[in-house]
């Protein structure tokens, strides 16, 4: 049987999850989703939507959708789900995992690489993260796991944007970006998303052929050089634009004022450099790396140049768990370049730049 794709949903209490995956199941896209709720969340996918109800807590929707609400474990949902698959008793495509709006989703994600049943059967997708415009700021400043929430994002969907104005859009997506580079955002009205937007973005493919992001780290829309709020030395915001139309030399005009120095704990990091990697002194120093700092270690990835190979080399990873593989040949018109992001919780970025220079060949 092939791998059943998995996506994890989240976003804090009221930012419009439920809205988002009431669109997903009422659209008519053909596709029969697998909804695992928490039941403790703050909302539930209206009753209207279910038809039945067994003892085990499954629903079957309308629209031959599957519910499922999890009383104890993720694992055990997840291991029933796929067993009623496979006996035929159950239709399903894809899951959709809804965490509570309090949920890190680091241990959800953690369960598809630690435990084998669920291995076997499902392949973690990506993690969406819904985010409410009108109480970002202050949940950003206050929640810690807000902001885990954002450091976790393959994709942001950002809603109730029709409840502030345009620079505090703005204000917010620049804050977001600071967090996570590598997840694109986009603002959306009372859930509507298309599909090819929430489903197969691959985002998280640890132990299977990773696809390189052609968009990894891509310019912002805006130039942010000449904003006061600190970076850290080399966040990525400019520094792999090749547009000429952006002017990195003065402002854009925008009244909204990015003067302010964002202390969210949760930041991102990106190393270059266009000498190859030594691969032994690498996975040393990744691998000590991990084992010190992993539980503050959100997300990171790279595209790599290895010395002794003509392919890229891809890792990725979650807290401790980090997994690489080779990816297609270097062009020879292309630059070899090793490009890769860390995005986690009070970083040593000092530790990690000199640590990455030493691996260099």
């Amino acid at each position: 049987m092939a791998l059943i794709p998995a996506t994890i949903l989240t976003g804090f209490l009221g930012a419009g999850k439920t809205t988002l995956l009431k669109r997903l199941l009422e659209e008519s896209h053909g596709q029969k989703i697998a909804v695992i709720e928490n039941e403790f969340g703050e909302e539930n996918i209206d009753k209207d939507l279910l038809v039945t109800q067994s003892e085990e807590q499954i629903y079957q929707m309308s629209n031959g959708c599957v519910c499922c609400t999890i009383r104890e474990d993720l694992r055990q949902a997840l291991q029933l789900l796929a067993a009623k698959k496979r006996q035929g008793l159950l239709d399903f495509d894809r899951v959709v995992i809804e965490t509570t709006g309090l949920a890190d989703p680091g241990p959800v994600a953690q369960t598809f690489f630690m435990d084998d049943e669920v291995a076997e059967n499902y392949l973690l997708d990506s993690i969406i993260t819904v985010v409410d415009a009108k109480h970002a700021t202050q949940q950003l400043n206050d929640r810690q796991e807000v902001r885990q929430q954002i450091g976790f994002a393959d994709q942001i969907f950002i809603s109730k944007a029709d409840l502030v104005s345009e620079p505090e859009v703005h204000e917010l997506q620049h804050r977001l970006k600071h967090m996570n580079p590598r997840a694109p955002q986009k603002v959306v009205h009372f859930g509507q998303v298309n599909l090819n937007e929430v489903f197969d973005l691959r985002g998280f493919n640890l132990n299977a052929k990773l696809d390189i992001d052609p968009d990894f780290l891509k310019e912002d829309e805006h130039a942010h050089h000449d904003h006061d709020h600190v970076h850290g030395e080399d966040c990525g915001h400019g520094a792999h634009c090749t547009d000429p139309s952006h002017d990195h030399g003065h402002a854009h005009g925008h009244d909204h004022a990015h003067h302010h120095r964002y202390d969210d704990d949760v930041k991102s990091f990106v190393f270059r450099s266009d000498r190859p990697f030594d691969a032994a002194r690498l996975e040393d120093f990744l691998g000590g790396v991990v084992n010190v700092f992993g539980p503050k270690m959100l997300r990171y990835k790279g595209v790599l140049a290895m010395q002794g190979t003509e392919r890229k080399v891809v890792f990725q990873g979650v807290h401790q768990l980090m997994g690489s593989d080779l990816g297609p040949e270097w062009k020879a018109d292309e630059k070899r370049e090793s490009k890769m992001v860390f995005i986690g919780i009070d970083l040593p970025q000092d530790i990690l730049r000199k640590g990455l220079e030493q691996c260099l060949v």
